[in-house]
């Protein structure tokens, strides 16, 4: 389990602009929280050294690229045991389609989210990734129909700012 780290408001509020653009310039940032430009850069090296900013990513829209069909999946396996569970995971990481997937509680055992460009696709996946492995129970597929909130794993639970997105 990663270690806490403590984080003051200028850090909180630091995050908060760097979540939305990660390229916005230091001097811009010191601007906003009230910092030196060289306190932003202490900071910014601090919060990527321990782990708090993990990666400077790009997000991509998907649908600008090429037609593409997001589908979340639940997965019931027959036996749930940590080594059934981790094999599966495993297999999971290994395919491009799996944008996500988590182990969950409950009667279902995995939730994934799958994209692939067309029906057809996600038939072979099912087939090849889910059908085909003995000890998948069974599966339910759910089609999206559009996004309503963006995903975003650290939306929940952020410290609340006046630069908060």
């Amino acid at each position: 389990m990663p270690e806490n780290v403590t984080l003051d408001s200028f850090d909180q509020r630091i995050i908060a602009i760097v979540r939305r653009n990660n390229l916005e310039p230091a001097r811009a940032i010191a601007d906003a929280v009230g910092l030196s430009e060289s306190a932003v850069l202490r900071r910014l090296r601090r919060l990527r050294a321990s782990g708090v900013i993990m990666a400077d990513v790009a997000l991509i829209d998907p649908a600008r690229l090429a037609p593409s069909i997001t589908i979340h999946v639940l997965v019931e396996l027959n036996q749930a045991g940590l080594r059934m569970e981790q094999a599966f995971a495993e297999k999971l990481a290994k395919r491009d389609e799996v944008i996500g997937a988590w182990n969950v509680t409950g009667r279902t055992d995995f939730l994934l989210t799958v994209t692939v460009p067309s029906i057809e696709a996600y038939q072979r996946f099912s087939d090849e990734v889910l059908a085909a492995d003995e000890n998948v129970r069974g599966f339910e597929t759910l089609v999206s129909l559009r996004e309503i909130v963006r995903f975003d794993p650290l939306r929940a639970g952020l410290p609340k700012t006046d630069l908060a997105p």
